[in-house]
């Protein structure tokens, strides 16, 4: 494997604070905000919603306004479905869907929004790319599944 298997956690984190999964594999055991910092963060955020606390004790524990608790938590709830996908195509499939659903939020009025939006899914196809090295297997193998 070109990349260092993650754990669902170090997934988590990946995709909760917007990193592919290559570009976080290749920070782990140089830079402690991906081995530690955030990990960590996964913990706290999974503590807070197993204790059935909400986004003002989330931003007490990380040290943010709520605000940005909020988009955390919403970001987490969006990553743990899209890395405890069944397969790597379910996880693709949902991880393409939310990059579209949140490029619409933030809106496409521009040329330069559909490239970022282009971008994001090129992210989304390298994250594939990384979940079919763990499974072992190829795109092909996924093919019919992708034209459902």
């Amino acid at each position: 494997m070109k990349y260092k298997i993650m754990s669902k956690k170090y997934l988590l984190a990946a995709e909760t604070f917007s990193y592919s999964y290559a570009n976080y594999a290749d920070h782990l055991g140089i830079n402690p905000r991906f081995d530690k910092y955030m990990p960590n963060d996964i913990d706290v955020i999974e503590r807070v919603i197993n204790s059935n606390k909400g986004t003002k004790e989330l931003a007490s524990q990380l040290g943010v306004e709520e605000e940005v608790a909020q988009q955390i938590l919403s970001a987490y709830t969006t990553a743990k479905d899209i890395v405890l996908a069944e397969t790597a195509e379910a996880s693709f499939r949902k991880g393409v869907k939310a990059s579209i659903l949140l490029s619409l939020q933030s809106g496409l009025k521009s040329e330069e929004d559909i490239d970022n939006l282009v971008s994001q899914i090129c992210y989304r196809a390298s994250d594939l790319a990384y979940l079919l090295n763990l499974e072992e297997k190829e795109l092909s193998d996924y093919s019919e599944a992708l034209r459902e």
